[in-house]
């Protein structure tokens, strides 16, 4: 896998979260419509709750920073020795 999908995965993971705790904020507290059968503020609380557990997901598991990465947090670190002569 290139070095840069994981980048954009990352971003990815981080940007949905914020959309989803975005969009729950405003239909909790700046949504005010009654509807019979359908609260929207419960839907709000609902889409910050999933985007507050994708952000913590994302920071722990598919972040290079993680405590615990997906790839298992191994390194392989290649060095070469030169012949002397």
């Amino acid at each position: 896998m290139p070095a840069g999908t994981q980048e954009v995965t990352t971003l990815m993971g981080i940007g949905v979260s914020l959309f989803l705790l975005a969009v729950g904020a405003i239909l909790t507290f700046a949504v005010e419509v009654t509807a019979e059968g359908f609260n929207i503020n419960t839907v709000g609380i609902i889409l910050m709750i999933v985007g507050g557990i994708g952000m913590l997901f994302t920071v722990l598991f598919w972040s290079s920073f993680a405590p615990f990465r997906r790839d298992g947090g191994t390194t392989t670190t290649v060095t070469r020795d030169r012949e002397v002569v």
